[in-house]
């Protein structure tokens, strides 16, 4: 299993609220499908952008109390009238989406993280207005959390997203480690790798840490999941960590033994 921000979306989990379930599956259904448009296939960029245009259209007409012509933005439409769901959480999204097809080098973290909070952020922000719990406290955790799990899968995925002419890693910090895109090219671990590899390793797990109480404020099967998701990510940067960031030889996964340790943890921090 990766960290991959959709991958970690608890969709049809028994740990989920029966309450929040169909609104869940909408959302990811949503955010699955606009993502698979801006990176699946062999479509030129421009098609993928009609595509996400006209999927923003729909939105503007749920947002005018109108009927969407699509059946995927349909059931959309029902869960954010159900829950007052936020339109803009997936205006966001889509404006990441868009981004992705024209955009593939960071020029800083600051970058990076803007990217992140149109990307990643707008899940969990959705998912605590399911579960009832959106003081500012809650939001900035989710955040904290939604972020960092962005930020690993990007480490996961360096050598996968090179083949998309896709580099995640800030260009500032590549220029400061004098690591070159070549090296990437060529899944070389060596010189100053690790070390820029470690930096962003703490980074996320930093963003990580400050996000996981959340897990424990969360009451009942939402927080366990939320538990659950916050280990993953914990153990995956242990393994990023423990490899100096030698994503090429093997692409750091969680394993059966893995699941065992976090669902144990999970329960005994209830």
């Amino acid at each position: 299993m990766s960290v991959d921000h959709y991958e970690n979306f608890p969709v049809g989990s028994i740990l989920l609220p029966r309450r929040m379930r169909r609104a869940v599956h909408a959302v990811y259904r949503f955010a699955r499908y606009a993502d698979d448009v801006a990176d699946e296939g062999v479509r030129p960029p421009q098609e993928r952008l009609d595509e996400l245009a006209a999927l923003r259209a729909e939105l503007d007409v749920i947002g005018a109390g109108g009927t969407p012509q699509r059946p995927l933005m349909q059931a959309l439409a029902e869960s954010i009238r159900a829950h007052d769901l936020p339109l803009q959480p997936f205006y966001d999204l889509l404006s990441a989406f868009s981004q992705d097809v024209v955009k593939g080098r960071y020029e800083n973290f600051a970058e990076l993280v803007d990217y992140c909070r149109r990307s990643a952020n707008p899940v969990g922000r959705l998912m605590l207005v399911l579960y009832g719990e959106t003081d500012p406290r809650s939001l900035a955790m989710a955040d904290g959390i939604c972020t960092a799990l962005q930020l690993i899968n990007f480490l996961q995925d360096v050598a996968i997203d090179w083949r998309k002419d896709r580099v995640y890693l800030p260009q500032e910090d590549l220029r400061r480690f004098r690591v070159a895109e070549a090296q990437i090219a060529a899944g070389d671990s060596g010189g100053l790798w690790t070390p820029l590899m470690l930096k962003q390793v703490e980074r996320a797990r930093k963003m990580l840490q400050a996000g996981a109480p959340l897990g424990k404020k969360l009451k009942g099967r939402f927080g366990l999941e939320l538990r659950l998701i916050v280990m993953g990510g914990e153990r995956i940067l242990q393994k990023l960590h423990a490899s100096g960031g030698d994503v090429f030889r093997q692409r750091p996964v969680l394993t059966k033994r893995d699941w065992v340790y976090m669902v144990w943890r999970a329960l005994r921090a209830n």
